[in-house]
């Protein structure tokens, strides 16, 4: 696997993303999410990534129980900052007092003695971005913690954020069809200040693959039944987008999905996409797509059909995440 470089940490041309394994995105299946993070890691996809409240808490302790004995082979990524309580109830939480809180119960709920790269996954608008990453800053003094990042931040608060302490990889969702950070300069700034660029959902939440034609693929509890992009009018929209990349692909003779990623992976070395899944064949699928070689009239035929802002409908229901 290629190896790029994302604000200093050397990482794998392309990560994988673990939070379906466990939430979101219908039945979870442990045995197979275990054996698809044991095949990405004998195929070189060392960078993991997941969350404290994927699960809720869950997905960590999968992504632990499957690193053990493999720790040294792994890039490991977690976030902190959308806090789920026991209650059901839901807050973004940047306080210093919680970060410090969050990254000890995820050490333990990883089993490992650090966190390679320990992202705050949606910046609180009630605590300054400065007291958050004092603390975050702290987690690195103190050797719980080597590299940090954020997650769906401003141009405004990467810069706060990398005055505190260097920010190695802001993490946003980008894809053909959220092409967000080219408008909203997010990918000038990280490229000003040299900071690593992470893709999350670089499959459009998986509509990119070609594999859903209708929401009735998608089980009853499945949370893209919800999002703005999978109904109604949107959803036969975006389809027809879908239809023009794939015909792109089977020119090329690849599948929709490995042409989305392969577009991703071209627009810079810099940039790393991290696409999920949970299953140990579409694992295989994606990691191929770094292979894929795009010529500029290939990346000039995939602006064509998707271009900035052709996608229908908001990436969220409320355009407030809390989840990805």
């Amino acid at each position: 696997m290629e190896q790029r470089s994302i604000g200093g940490l050397k990482v794998p041309a392309l990560g994988l993303g673990c939070m379906g394994m466990s939430e979101f995105y219908g039945t979870p299946d442990e045995v197979e999410a275990t054996a698809t993070i044991h095949r990405a890691l004998d195929l070189g996809v060392t960078m993991l990534d997941t969350a404290d409240m994927y699960g809720p808490f869950t997905n960590e302790e999968l992504v632990g129980r499957a690193i053990a004995g493999r720790r040294d082979d792994v890039v490991l990524a977690t976030k902190f900052g959308n806090e789920r309580r026991p209650d059901g109830t839901r807050r973004v939480n940047g306080r210093a007092e919680y970060v410090r809180s969050a990254c000890d119960a995820s050490l333990e709920r990883l089993g490992v003695d650090v966190i390679d790269l320990y992202y705050q996954h949606r910046v609180d608008p009630d605590t300054p971005v400065e007291e958050t990453w004092g603390a975050m800053k702290e987690l690195v003094d103190a050797g719980k913690v080597r590299h940090l990042g954020i997650s769906e931040a401003a141009p405004g608060t990467i810069r706060r954020a990398h005055s505190v302490h260097p920010v190695t990889a802001v993490q946003t969702e980008y894809s053909l069809w959220t092409r967000d950070p080219e408008e909203n300069d997010v990918l000038a700034t990280v490229r000003e200040l040299g900071i690593g660029f992470v893709a999350y959902s670089p499959l459009g939440r998986g509509f990119l693959s070609g594999r859903i034609r209708s929401v009735d693929d998608l089980e009853p509890d499945d949370f893209r039944r919800q999002n703005p992009r999978f109904q109604g009018a949107n959803f036969a929209r975006n389809l027809e987008l879908v239809h023009r990349v794939e015909e792109i692909a089977k020119e090329k003779s690849v599948t929709a999905g490995q042409l989305a990623i392969a577009w991703v992976l071209a627009q810079g070395e810099d940039i790393v996409p991290i696409p999920g899944t949970k299953r140990v064949r579409y694992l295989e699928e994606n990691v191929a797509a770094a292979e894929v070689e795009l010529s500029r009239a290939d990346l000039a035929r995939l602006d064509e059909a998707a271009p900035v802002g052709a996608t229908a409908g908001d990436r969220y229901p409320d355009m407030s995440p809390v989840h990805r």
